[in-house]
């Protein structure tokens, strides 16, 4: 049974069909620009002649660099942004995502290697029905306002553009009102300062002592709620026109 599967990075000769290897558990894979018949071949100059080494296990897959100076990158289409770093000559470093993307550095290009992954397996159920339920980290309210303005924070990086500019003022009004048609930019910036404070990234105004300003407020808040999964792609449907029920 194979466990993952390589898609190498498009050609001109190559582009509709691009050769597809398939990895069985304990099964290893070697890329670079000169390999043997068995290995995965990248046909660019800036591509070091053994560049990495892919291995395949259970669950998860392990990415060797090979290269002596040039750092990979291993990106989640899917997670907006997420990403890990694998450093020159770091060995079987083990990369958790079920869709990934390595990125490959060469002579200006940045080439794309796609691995699938085994989808993951989930404990199903609570940790336990004894004593006081585990108080959650995060407590948000989907049918809110300030969580559509927090996903309108979110939407651009969420579509697939993990490094897109955040949406302006007016642009978030404008996204908000299907949903919430008496937005203002004055409504939506107050809905960003008490993100700011329900999500603890700064003192509530009854702190004895006045928090120092936050600099960055939206950066701040996209980039916690995508680390910790506070906003999926699936909740975007909340900037939708309503459909009978309106948020409050």
């Amino acid at each position: 049974m194979y466990s993952i599967i390589v898609v190498p990075p498009p050609t001109t000769e190559d582009e509709p069909a691009r050769t597809q290897y398939r990895l069985a558990p304990g099964e290893r894979l070697v890329f670079g620009r000169s390999v043997l018949e068995d290995g995965l071949r990248i046909g660019h100059d800036g591509v070091s002649r053994r560049a990495g080494e892919i291995a395949a296990h259970g669950t998860f897959w392990t990415l060797s660099n090979l290269c002596a100076h040039q750092t990979y990158v291993v990106e989640n289409p899917e997670g907006a942004g997420e990403h890990i770093k694998v450093a020159p000559g770091r060995l079987d470093a083990p990369v958790p995502f079920e869709f990934s993307r390595i990125v490959l550095p060469a002579a200006g290009d940045l080439l794309p290697v796609e691995v699938w992954a085994p989808r993951h397996d989930y404990l199903r159920g609570e940790d336990g029905t004894d004593g006081e339920p585990t108080a959650p980290a995060f407590s948000v309210d989907r049918t809110k306002r300030y969580f559509a303005v927090l996903a309108a924070l979110c939407e651009p990086r969420l579509r697939g553009a993990p490094h897109a500019p955040l949406p302006t003022m007016d642009q978030v009004v404008e996204r908000l009102r299907p949903s919430w048609p008496a937005a203002s930019r004055t409504s939506v910036q107050w809905n960003i300062d008490y993100l700011a404070v329900k999500l603890r990234l700064k003192p509530g105004p009854e702190t004895a002592e006045p928090g120092p300003r936050l600099n960055g407020k939206k950066e701040s808040l996209v980039s916690l709620a995508l680390r910790f999964d506070l906003v999926r792609e699936d909740d975007l449907v909340v900037l939708a026109a309503p459909s009978g029920r309106a948020l409050r």
